[in-house]
């Protein structure tokens, strides 16, 4: 039996195709950083939805001891789990805060 060459083309070029997304997109992930994201605004749409400020009123309870904040300890801006594509002040608040387990 012959195998059609054309169809071997294809899954040849679809497999090359998905594993070159797939490897290019962990790169690209890996390659944007805080810094690169644009600082959440307290009139975004989800921000006042959620009552974001950039210093909190509480100084117990912020966003650099959220459990929702990501990226490293110390950073002024760090990325959130609720905004996703922006950076929030670690100084800031949200009335969706969760305290990072002990």
């Amino acid at each position: 039996m012959k195998s059609n060459p054309t169809r071997r083309r294809f899954l040849q070029l679809s497999i090359g195709g998905l594993i070159g997304v797939t490897l290019g997109g962990k790169q690209l992930i890996k390659s944007a950083s805080a810094a690169d994201l644009p600082h959440l605004a307290e009139d975004d749409a989800q921000a006042a939805a959620l009552k974001y400020v950039h210093a909190s009123p509480d100084s117990e309870k912020h966003c650099a001891n959220c459990a929702l904040i990501q990226g490293s300890d110390g950073e002024e801006w760090r990325p959130c789990a609720l905004f996703p594509g922006k950076v929030v002040n670690a100084k800031g608040w949200c009335s969706a805060y969760a305290p990072k387990p002990s």
